[in-house]
Formats: C-alpha cells, sequence, structure tokens
C-alpha cells in the first residue's frame, strides 16, 4: 500500500487518483471494514485530529481510513499487523492524503466550484458494489451495503463529492503543460549519454565490533527496533474432507423419472436449426438498402464492403434464439427468413442496421426418448449424486450448528480428523526452515479460517458438487513482538550489523575527503587498512541502464550525479555504504528532428504536470490552512498500537 501510494503521486494524475482511491478507502469499499466501533471517540489528546479550513477532521475518520488502508495491504501481505503497518508510515501516508483531499473540496467550495447531486449519482452508478446481478445499480443492494458497514448514504456521498472535487481542481494542473521545443534536443541527449566511474561499497561487516553488547546497550536497541521483530498470527487447523466415498451408491433413475424429464426438455431434443451468416453493420437503412441493392446485382457482400471502407464478419453457427440475444427480434426473424445463400432483410438492432447473408444452414431431426434415453439417465444419475453430496455437506453443518466435535462429524463421514503444526495467513508452517506450506486442500479456506474464532467449525466446498472440508482452528496465537529472551542473538548480531553500519558510513566519509584532497578511489579505500573491496569500474550508457529490468540503486545515483563529484550512499538493509564516483559524462548531439527528442518532450512534460500538481496541494493546504494536533494524532497512534 505505501508503495503504491508513492506510485500514485509520481504518477501524470497520480494525486487525483490517489484521493479518489482514498475516498472510496473512507467508504470500506476496498474490501475491509470499518474502524472498529470502540476505536470512535475517546482519543488522547481530542477526538480532531486537524482542522482545514473551517472543517474538522476527526479521530474517528482516521481510524476508518487506517484500518481500511490496512485490510487493502493485508491483501498482498496478509500478516501484516497494524503497528507494522505504522511503522512502515501508512499512518502519515493516510493522514497526509485525508487532509490534501480535504483542502481540496474545501478551496474548491470556496472558489465557486460544485458537485450536483447528479454528479455523485453518477459515480455511484460506477460502483461494482452496488451493482445487482443485472449489473444496474441495485437501490437495495446500497442501502444494504451501507447498512452492512455502518454507513449514512450523506457520508457516501460527502466522500465521493471530495473525490470529484480534487478530478475537477487537479486534472486540468496535470493534462496542462507542454514543454518549448528547444527543451527536447538538450533531453533527449542525456538517454543516450555515456557516464565513466567507480563504485565502492563500505561492508558493514568490516567494521562491525566482535565484542558482544552490554545489557544496556542490547535493551535499548532492541526497544528501538521493536517492530523489526513482529511475529505473525498463527493458528492450528484441524480438518476433515469428505465427498462421494462417504455416501451410499446412487440408484439408477426410473423409466418413470427418465420419461418425465424427456417431456419437461421436449424443446430440447426437438428439431432444431442453425444458421451460419456474413454480417455487415452500417449506420443508416438507406446505407443497408444500396448494399443489399449491390449484393443482388452480382456483388459480394466483402466486396461492397471493402469499397466503402467497411469489413464483413462470419458467425454463427447459431440458433434464431442466439441471434435475437446478440441482435434484435427483428434482425433474427428477417435472417431466419432469408434462403440459404440469400440475404436477408436490412433490419435495426442495437449497433446500427445489419445486413446479414445465410452462408449455410444446418438442420438437426427431432430425437425420440429411445435415442435420448442413455443421456438422460447419466444427467439424472449426475444430479443425484451432487445432490446427496451437497445434502450431505448441509448435514455436516447442522451437526456442527448442533453442537456437534469435528471428531464427531469425521465419525459420521467416514473420516479421520488431521491437525497441522502452528501456520501463518499465508500457508507457512511457522517455525520450519525449508518454509513447508499447509496441505492443498486447506490453502482455499485460509481466508476464513484466520477470521474464525477459537472453536468455530465451518464447512465449505473443495470441488464443487463433489467434495467437502470441515474445519476449525484448535490454537491462536496473536501476533506480537518476539521477547528479547527468545531472540538474545539475533538481536545481538542486529546490533553488531547496526554498529558496524555506523562505522561504515563514517568511513565512506573519510574516503569521500580524501578523494577531495587528490586521492584516487583506490588509494583512499586502501588507507582505511581494513581489506575493502576493490572499487568497480562502471562504463554504461544511459539506454544500457534502462535496458535493465531492476536499477541498483548505486547505479540510479551514479546516473544523477554531476560530473567530476563523489557522493556515498547507504546499502539497503544495513549493508554497508557505497562510494560512487562520477569522473566523465558524454553526451552526444540530438538533432531535432530525432523521434527520441518528441518522446523526450512528452516526457516532460508529464514530469512538469507532476510537480504543478504538487506545488497546488502545497499552495492549497496554505490558502485554505491546515492544523494538526499533534496529542490526537499521537493518540490515534496509540491507540492503534494497543499502547493506550
Amino acid at each position: 500500500m505505501l508503495q503504491m501510494f508513492r506510485n500514485l503521486t509520481k504518477s501524470k494524475v497520480g494525486v487525483g487518483i490517489t484521493l479518489a482511491f482514498l475516498a472510496l478507502m473512507a467508504l470500506a469499499f476496498v474490501g475491509g471494514d470499518l474502524a472498529n466501533s470502540s476505536f470512535f471517540g475517546g482519543v488522547a489528546g481530542g477526538d480532531r485530529v486537524a482542522d482545514v479550513g473551517d472543517e474538522r477532521v476527526d479521530s474517528a475518520d482516521l481510524v476508518s481510513n487506517m484500518n481500511n488502508a490496512l485490510e487493502a495491504e493485508r491483501q498482498q501481505n496478509p500478516t501484516l499487523t497494524m503497528p507494522a503497518f505504522i511503522a512502515q508510515g501508512g499512518l502519515r501516508q493516510v493522514l497526509d492524503q485525508l487532509l490534501r483531499r480535504t483542502a481540496l473540496a474545501v478551496f474548491g467550495q470556496e472558489n465557486g466550484l460544485r458537485v450536483s447531486d447528479r454528479l455523485v449519482d453518477s459515480e455511484l452508478l460506477q460502483i461494482g458494489a452496488f451493482r445487482g446481478a443485472d449489473g444496474q445499480f441495485d437501490a437495495n443492494l446500497f442501502r444494504a451495503t451501507l447498512a452492512q458497514r455502518g454507513l449514512t448514504e450523506a457520508a457516501v456521498r460527502e466522500d465521493l463529492a471530495s473525490g470529484l472535487y480534487a478530478r475537477q481542481l487537479l486534472s486540468p494542473i496535470a493534462l496542462s503543460p507542454v514543454m518549448p521545443a528547444s527543451f527536447g534536443p538538450r533531453y533527449a541527449a542525456l538517454l543516450r549519454e555515456r557516464r565513466q566511474g567507480a563504485i565502492a561499497l563500505i561492508p558493514s561487516d568490516a567494521y562491525a565490533p566482535t565484542a558482544a553488547p552490554t545489557d544496556a546497550q542490547l535493551q535499548a536497541f532492541y526497544r528501538e527496533t521493536s517492530s523489526s521483530y513482529i511475529r505473525p498470527e498463527r493458528r492450528v487447523l484441524r480438518y476433515v474432507t469428505f465427498g462421494t466415498d462417504a455416501l451410499p451408491a446412487v440408484p439408477a433413475p426410473t423409466d418413470a423419472q427418465i420419461a418425465q424429464r424427456f417431456q419437461r426438455d421436449a424443446a430440447q431434443y426437438g428439431a432444431t436449426e442453425q444458421r451460419r451468416f456474413t454480417q455487415l453493420i452500417v449506420p443508416t437503412e438507406a446505407a443497408a438498402q444500396a448494399i443489399v441493392a449491390e449484393v443482388r446485382g452480382g456483388t459480394t457482400l466483402p466486396a461492397s464492403a471493402g469499397r466503402k471502407g467497411l469489413r464483413t464478419a462470419s458467425i454463427g453457427p447459431m440458433t434464431q434464439g442466439a441471434l435475437t440475444s446478440q441482435s434484435s427480434a427483428a434482425v433474427a426473424t428477417a435472417a431466419f427468413a432469408a434462403a440459404s445463400g440469400g440475404i436477408a432483410t436490412p433490419a435495426r438492432g442495437p449497433l446500427g442496421w445489419y445486413v446479414l447473408q445465410v452462408d449455410a444452414v444446418e438442420r438437426n431431426p427431432a430425437r425420440t426418448l429411445a435415442q435420448v434415453r442413455g443421456e438422460i439417465a447419466q444427467t439424472l444419475t449426475q444430479e443425484a449424486r451432487t445432490a446427496a453430496v451437497a445434502g450431505l455437506g448441509a448435514r455436516v453443518q447442522d451437526q456442527l450448528d448442533d453442537g456437534a466435535t469435528l471428531a464427531e462429524v469425521a465419525t459420521s463421514v467416514k473420516g479421520t480428523v488431521a491437525t497441522t503444526r502452528p501456520a501463518t495467513a499465508e500457508g507457512v508452517l511457522y517455525g520450519t526452515t525449508s518454509n513447508e506450506r499447509v496441505p492443498a486442500e486447506l490453502v482455499r479456506v485460509l481466508p476464513s479460517a484466520f477470521e474464525m474464532k477459537e472453536g468455530e467449525a465451518q464447512v465449505a466446498e473443495l470441488v464443487p458438487g463433489e467434495r467437502f472440508i470441515a474445519y476449525d482452528v484448535g490454537e491462536i496465537t496473536p501476533s506480537a513482538t518476539a521477547p528479547l529472551a527468545e531472540i538474545r542473538e539475533e538481536v545481538a548480531g542486529l546490533w553488531r550489523r547496526d554498529q558496524g553500519a555506523a562505522a561504515a558510513r563514517a568511513a565512506a566519509q573519510r574516503i569521500q575527503q580524501r578523494i577531495a584532497g587528490g586521492s584516487t578511489l583506490a588509494a583512499a579505500l586502501t588507507a582505511e587498512n581494513k581489506g575493502l573491496p576493490a572499487p568497480r569500474a562502471v562504463n554504461l550508457t544511459r539506454d544500457q541502464l534502462a535496458g535493465q529490468q531492476q536499477v541498483p540503486r548505486p547505479l540510479a545515483l551514479f546516473f544523477s550525479m554531476a560530473k567530476g563529484t563523489t557522493k556515498t550512499l547507504e546499502e539497503q538493509g544495513d549493508g554497508g555504504w557505497y562510494v560512487i564516483q562520477l569522473a566523465d559524462v558524454q553526451a552526444p548531439v540530438i538533432a531535432q528532428t530525432d523521434p527520441l527528442v518528441l518522446a523526450s518532450l512528452q516526457q516532460l512534460g508529464t514530469a512538469t504536470g507532476e510537480e504543478y500538481v504538487q506545488q497546488f496541494l502545497a499552495a492549497v493546504e496554505a490558502e485554505v490552512g491546515v492544523t494538526r494536533n499533534a496529542d490526537a494524532i499521537a493518540g490515534v497512534t496509540a491507540q492503534l498500537t494497543g499502547a493506550q
């Protein structure tokens, strides 16, 4: 989620998209529930986390957005906890977006923008969660969804209106920039420039202390980095699978049952006619009649269409009913009235006027009961077997609802209860070195298993109409920070690495100073007397860099530096520090007519649009006035992390 926020704010209309996305998150349409009601109100530091102009942003708004952002992130990372999410910067990101969205709405209203009820209605119609089985907006489903999530229609409309204000304000800004043509060749040359230099890694391990940390040092480091030791929630699952093997043999259908089914499906076994067509659709009846006249005069339908810049399509075989569904009753009636090889009278359909030529007619005679007896018997047997299995699943669920244990259910279905070792929501058996996973039959029910209470059993289909699984949760171990006593050696190792990283940073700065004094990179490394790895020479064009699937961070910095400079960069994970030296930059001359110039101007326009949006947002916040309540924000943080 955090990466998605970053990516969105870097896109052409990213901020607007992000704001609209957060508007939906506030409505809990991304799959998560609303914030737990226990979070609303009573936050230490007050219930108002910020004032945006004359509008207040309550702690409940922030909490609901945080809970929904976490639920959305759990779609990719099921084991993520709220403390870990906040430690990654989640609360800051969500609050920033919430305040920006509110500021844009206030600014829009103060400057004459309006969002009508009809415009909000059009947004509601596009939300899939409110569409019924026919794909249309369902008012009853809309109200039921809001009631289920504890929302009011007014709150929904207010959030959608905020997103619409953001769209009206930001879209023109992001789409407006056009860069001068003279910028193109210079920036195009950057894409083909060649850079030469060297990169050296100063590993943390070379400077890490060998002595063990004191208890005070270890305790302090553990407190500072406690979010790194959060263990995921684990659950022990118990289950039994069952299906047709738990049922007696299904009796063969009787003659009466077969005859009854034959009578019921008489239309299916009656005579049928299917046709293949060459189809052309034109906008007017006059155009359709003109084409029909040409075809009846000896021109083929594809040739007539081609002279007008049109193209025919082959459709079928299909029945008259199928063609009616695809076009209209008038089109199908005309098409099935024409003779084989003939052209049908033009008729109007949903896309225009249809001209159809009959390419082939396939007629199938009616079938007798004797001819389809075996087919019907097989269908009835399968239906009986499916019904019996479904009935077995319902019977097992009734047993569980009446208080039966999983072991009693297993006896009734002639199965055996299996028990897993503690597993994470991702299906990994916790504590195994080879990342062993739960059995395949449990994968489908893992999401619901991690929502169930301990000892609560459920039944689910594994193979529709064939196999079921009954399962419950035998033991739940909540997510929590691992006690220091259990991970002392691991924390001590991380402390050494952290100390080594700090010393490696100081070493990188010393090396940088030596280079500034005239030393070469290789000599500056040797002066450390640590046996550091030799520098790696770099000689690349920007095109070669762009061809890499993932650009290493040192190379990304290397291609953003000025010629003759030396910079330092931290390796991820306390691995050490890089010293990056850029010796030479060679940029070719690019002609104004080079296609790369136009592409560069388009990219510059996009980047400028992003910058305009960021500056506009900052200006809006300054104009409207945004005041944050640090105490209330800290109170929300404490409540979400369980510290309050």
